[in-house]
């Protein structure tokens, strides 16, 4: 198979190259080249497809499919979906779950309604406030041009090796500094995160066998609890660290914010109810197949003893003010 992927060199655009060259196919990325390294086995293409001139790289080229596994401007994606509409017959999409306007019951599957995007919507890509409407909007765009001859993976939370979203890493580096680790929350609090190499089978998959459609794709049901999470990071680090739980009401009053300090952390509510009860029923049945939690904890803190520089990851909360709520929930 001749695959086309834009981008390709940072996460899951990387685990969808590595996995399609290990199946043999011919592999094509096109990049700007400033993300990452290419991956060795691809021929790489420079272009970038902000502007109408930035694909021309492509002009005569032809695939068997093409996958865009990171597009966050519907501008961007409409731009290329027109430009490979003759040239590629089949086009996979990653979108994520983030299209969807409430939360607020479980079993969220794809009929939920979505934020209403605008295909042709332009904008800064880093631009991460309006994630949920781009993203449908992005959707659109893909759906407009190639219609049935394509599939929409609506990711849930990603993790893995070459995490550039950093949420779990966070976690494993602050575990790594052992001592006491503030704990948010319920520690049975269920979670639904899918790797990207399991992310990345699945759309590769549906490549294969030309199945279209729009499926959520995340484990069907919680494949771990924040306190199997952190208990899988002491472990996998080895850390000397202890977590110390806390309920949300006395995180709320020392001012602790939720998913910006404590990454993951989503509180329990009525508004919640359905965050991590996201149904992937119809991605199942298609075969999505998800590995156990702690072998992607492991292997993304063995990704991160590798690199001679810590990755992008987010803010998190500083050590002073974790100290802090520390010593004041031990002297409640």
């Amino acid at each position: 198979m001749r695959l086309l992927v834009m981008g390709g060199t940072a996460f899951v655009g990387r685990a969808i190259v590595e996995d399609a060259l290990t199946r043999g196919y011919e592999v094509t990325t096109v990049n700007r080249g400033r993300t990452g390294a290419d991956v060795d086995g691809v021929k790489a293409l420079r272009g970038d497809r902000s502007t109408d001139d930035g694909l021309r790289e492509l002009e005569g080229r032809t695939f068997d499919a093409v996958v865009d596994p990171g597009g966050m401007v519907p501008a961007h994606v409409l731009r290329t979906a027109r430009a490979l509409v003759d040239a590629a017959p089949f086009y996979a999409f990653v979108s994520t779950t983030a299209v969807y306007q409430s939360w607020d019951a479980p079993r969220v599957d794809e009929s939920a309604a979505t934020w209403p995007g605008v295909a042709d919507e332009d904008g800064d890509p880093a631009d991460l406030t309006r994630l949920g409407v781009r993203k449908r909007g992005c959707e659109l765009a893909v759906e407009q041009t190639y219609g049935p001859d394509s599939v929409i993976a609506r990711a849930g939370m990603v993790v893995g090796p070459h995490d550039n979203i950093g949420q779990l890493p966070w976690w494993l580096t602050r575990t790594a500094r052992g001592g006491r680790v503030l704990a948010p929350g319920n520690p049975d609090r269920g979670l639904q995160l899918i790797d990207a190499r399991d992310l990345a089978a699945f759309v590769l998959d549906q490549v294969e066998a030309r199945a279209g459609g729009v499926h959520n794709v995340v484990p069907d049901e919680p494949n771990t609890t924040m306190g199997r999470l952190v208990d899988d990071c002491v472990r996998a680090t080895g850390a000397d660290a202890t977590p110390v739980w806390m309920d949300e009401g006395f995180l709320f009053s020392q001012g602790v914010q939720p998913w910006a300090e404590l990454p993951l952390w989503i509180p329990d509510g009525p508004a919640t109810a359905g965050f991590w009860s996201v149904s992937a029923a119809g991605a199942t049945a298609r075969g999505l197949r998800t590995r156990p939690f702690a072998e992607s904890v492991h292997d993304t803190w063995a990704w991160l003893r590798t690199l001679d520089t810590a990755p992008t990851m987010p803010p998190g909360l500083d050590t002073r003010k974790e100290q802090r709520v520390l010593a004041e929930w031990a002297a409640n």
